[in-house]
């Protein structure tokens, strides 16, 4: 079954916790300035620590036995990090990548039939602010060839996460569809609604929507909080009631903090996995809201309590 057939038929789907976060909090091995994670592929010890902290959450999607995405290593595998970092080449970078998350999907029999691998690029700049943001026709050639190595590489889906700006993300879903794969685009949302470049969400998904050949195949928030989550959309949606079916994920963080506050901060910050999973289990309940995973300040516990809840209320129906 496909990807886009899948998540049509889909109640409900785990995704990934934090993974850069975690592994910097780790500190066994320094994330490179650079690419962060992405070389890690290249290294034993390093590729171990990366596959040991998948394997923890893929773990949890078969024992509870729900469908599950995990997104590869790449966020930060554009064309001028890999070059900055001396990695060997942006389209050997990102198919390593790949090829890590479906090696480990291909150990785990049966269950692997659920489990997507998404092939993810962030933004060129700086995540948080939209002044780093590139113009539509220079993301659309920016990001053209890294979205293109994960598409040949066998990415399940491509997704852009941590958007913090529209116009950026107009050119990535135009290069998204010249791939053939389905694309997601995920935004960075303030709890009044906005992207972070003041942007009301409703307005960026009926631009991007307006374009059919380069129409996403839905929408995702990460980085934010499910309370600003579930205030964003009450409000979002009051004014345009599509976005109900449009976005169908959340990658929260477990902090009730703007991401500027949390990115680079001292120590993990946020609810308990308990509180972050009712919250979560919220916005599927009022939103619909299918793909649910973490971002900052998340980690296994946190998969495991939304994992919990889900498989208590399903056989409570």
């Amino acid at each position: 079954m496909t990807f886009t057939d899948f998540m049509a038929a889909a109640p409900v789907v785990l995704a990934e916790g934090a993974v850069i976060e975690r592994l910097k909090r780790d500190g066994r091995f320094p994330l490179d300035p650079h690419a962060l994670h992405a070389g890690w592929v290249y290294d034993r010890h390093r590729r171990a620590l990366l596959e040991q902290m998948w394997r923890e959450y893929l773990a949890i999607g078969r024992e509870f036995d729900l469908p599950m995405i995990v997104l590869t290593p790449t966020w930060r595998a554009n064309p001028e990090r890999v070059a900055a970092a001396g990695l060997p080449s942006l389209r050997d970078v990102n198919a390593r990548g790949v090829r890590l998350l479906t090696g480990l999907r291909d150990e785990l029999g049966d269950y692997g039939a659920r489990v997507f691998v998404g092939g993810i690029i962030g933004p060129r700049g700086d995540a948080y602010d939209p002044k780093d943001a590139l113009s539509t026709s220079e993301a659309r050639a920016f990001h053209r060839g890294q979205l293109r190595a994960l598409a040949e590489s066998g990415a399940d889906f491509l997704i852009a996460c941590t958007l913090p700006a529209l116009s950026e993300a107009i050119g990535i879903s135009e290069a998204m569809s010249e791939t053939g794969c389905p694309g997601i685009i995920s935004f960075v949302l303030r709890r009044d609604g906005t992207l972070l470049d003041g942007t009301p969400l409703g307005e960026a998904v009926a631009r991007l929507d307006r374009e059919a050949h380069s129409r996403p195949f839905a929408y995702m928030m990460n980085c934010t909080h499910p309370s600003f989550f579930l205030e964003a959309m009450e409000i979002e949606i009051a004014k345009r009631p599509e976005l109900r079916a449009r976005v169908i994920g959340l990658q929260a963080n477990a902090a009730a903090l703007a991401p500027e506050r949390l990115d680079n901060a001292p120590a993990p910050l946020g609810d308990d996995a308990e509180t972050f999973a009712a919250q979560m289990l919220e916005t599927h309940r009022r939103f619909g809201t299918k793909i649910l995973g973490g971002c900052c300040g998340t980690d296994s516990r946190h998969i495991r309590a939304m994992a919990e809840m889900i498989t208590q209320q399903s056989e409570q129906r």
